[in-house]
């Protein structure tokens, strides 16, 4: 445990993509990042799958694995670019951005 204030949190712990990411994926970006969605249509980003979101889209990865502060699926959900995903939608909760960010400086697994 680390002492936050007078909080004690208990310091970050494992992330799951199927457990933890997953979900999110699920609730948050699938509406337009599937197959025949609209964000898919426009980048080329398929996120139903582990291996869907690693591709990336047709310009390329947007996940670098161990690196959150340049993997651009970190910056967009963060909305540290000219855009913010989900677009037009509300925007991810600060638990599930950090959820997405711990998740890509750990590695970014399949797990």
């Amino acid at each position: 445990f680390m002492t936050v204030g007078n909080v004690q949190a208990e310091s970050r712990k494992k992330v799951s993509f199927a457990d933890d990411v997953r979900p999110i994926i699920h609730y948050r970006c699938l509406e337009c990042h599937q197959t025949g969605g609209p964000g898919t249509a426009y980048s080329g980003l398929n996120m139903e799958s582990y291996e869907g979101l690693m591709k990336g889209t047709r310009y390329g990865p947007i996940i670098t694995p161990g690196n959150a502060l340049v993997s651009n699926l970190n910056v967009l959900v963060e909305g540290r670019a000219g855009i913010r995903m989900p677009h037009n939608r509300k925007p991810l909760t600060p638990c599930e951005i950090r959820i997405f960010r711990d998740w890509v400086n750990q590695g970014a697994k399949n797990n």
